[in-house]
């Protein structure tokens, strides 16, 4: 067999990062680690014990996930994000990141189309599919968004009958979010060219006020995901979930059971009993939520004002774990020390600093485009019955924002 025969596929830039912080280390070079955007904080005591509890359970479960924990995130959602969904048409599975790909897997030609900047597991995933990929441009004028100018722009690439958009907020990696009228101008665009969406609300629930509206009130045509990593700090648990909306195709259901079955098969058993907790109450979870926003924007709101000191272009966070600096006041300082990318960027100030930001080509962006992304949570979380400080539980991320502005300073 040739070589040349195989898929090339990159490893996940946010991975990667990770490893490579792990590894200078190790080598005993301090890391201001603002590169990954792993929760630091812990699930509630009593949804750890379900865990730990439930270990004798070894059995395969419904390939769709248990009955009763679909039915209490039916409950949960809908009193959270507005979100009506029948426990028949919720998806359990090990992550929400195989939910998008099996989702993308059941087209066999489709446009997909994505926003640049997001996630950096779209992309790959709609390459492995064979689809053909539609970025839709944004840019810091418009704070990212998808605009219903720039989404219609990218819908009159289609090659396709069958389209797709894929839509994140609070957003990875800009931490903003979509207000109603702007989703319902969207969603005007969406029905226009029959595109399903899928929205990856993973970040929902830490938004900073309280959690919006899902994108599924306004355009039924919706596949929502979201899990257990983000807003109840159990990333490596592996437990994501699905929900379709009522204009959802059956065919499509029915090729994610087939999918699902002859792949992940289900999601563990024992994480689906901690879930039963998670998800057993939305009021349950109120005071939760609120301890890890509160500290979340405390933390967001430090990173903002600092660099707003600077002429870094960049908005304030309205929930999840990012702020996307954007460089380009800079750019010819930047270039006079050889830095023409947002990799060389990340390099140099990993290398100066020890700050680690990921680029914005990880994202979709153009390499000359000089932007990043910040996760602001390289901090602890206080012991129980303490109150968080900075100075206490985040002083890593004061020194980090400290050389980073200091490093930006010295440009001018």
């Amino acid at each position: 067999m040739s070589f040349n025969s195989f898929i090339e596929v990159e490893e996940s830039p946010t991975l990667y990062m990770n490893t490579l912080m792990k590894d200078l280390h190790s080598a005993g070079k301090t890391i201001y680690k603002f590169g990954f955007g792993q929760s630091p904080f812990q699930p509630p005591e009593e949804v750890i014990q379900a865990s730990a509890q439930a270990t004798h359970r070894t059995e395969y479960t419904h390939v769709q996930g248990d009955l009763t924990l679909r039915e209490q995130i039916a409950a949960f959602h809908k009193e959270a994000n507005n979100i009506d969904c029948t426990p028949d048409n919720i998806f359990i599975a090990p992550g929400s990141k195989i939910l998008i790909y099996s989702i993308l897997s059941s087209f066999t030609q489709a446009d997909v189309l994505v926003a640049s900047p997001s996630w950096v597991s779209y992309r790959p995933q709609i390459e492995l599919c064979r689809h053909h990929l539609i970025n839709i441009e944004t840019n810091y004028e418009n704070r990212w968004r998808v605009t219903p100018e720039n989404l219609r722009e990218a819908a009159s690439r289609k090659k396709h009958t069958a389209s797709i958009c894929i839509l994140n907020y609070p957003g990875n990696p800009d931490g903003l979010a979509y207000t109603k009228s702007e989703m319902v101008a969207l969603a005007e665009v969406m029905e226009e060219f029959n595109i399903l969406v899928i929205s990856d609300e993973i970040y929902s629930l830490l938004h900073f006020t309280s959690p919006p509206e899902s994108f599924m009130t306004v355009y039924p045509n919706t596949i929502v995901t979201s899990g257990l990593s983000k807003w109840c700090g159990a990333g490596g648990w592996r437990l994501g979930i699905a929900m379709l909306g009522d204009k959802v195709s059956p065919m499509l259901k029915a090729a994610l059971i087939g999918i699902a079955s002859e792949t992940y098969s289900c999601a563990s058993a024992p994480i689906q009993s901690a879930a039963k907790v998670a998800y057993n109450s939305f009021d349950n979870r109120k005071d939760y939520l609120h301890y890890q926003t509160s500290i979340l924007q405390e933390v967001s709101s430090f990173c903002f004002t600092e660099l707003n000191k600077t002429a870094i272009k960049l908005y304030p966070a309205q929930g999840g774990f990012y702020l996307f600096p954007d460089f380009s006041h800079y750019e010819e300082q930047l270039s006079d020390k050889g830095i023409t990318t947002s990799q060389s960027l990340c390099e140099r100030l990993l290398q100066d600093t020890g700050v680690a930001l990921l680029p914005g080509t990880a994202f979709g962006m153009n390499q000359e485009e000089l932007v990043a992304r910040l996760a602001f949570v390289d901090f602890t979380e206080p012991a129980s019955g303490d109150s968080f400080s900075l100075e206490t539980h985040a002083k890593k991320v004061k020194v980090g924002i400290e050389f980073l502005t200091s490093w930006i300073k010295q440009l001018t």
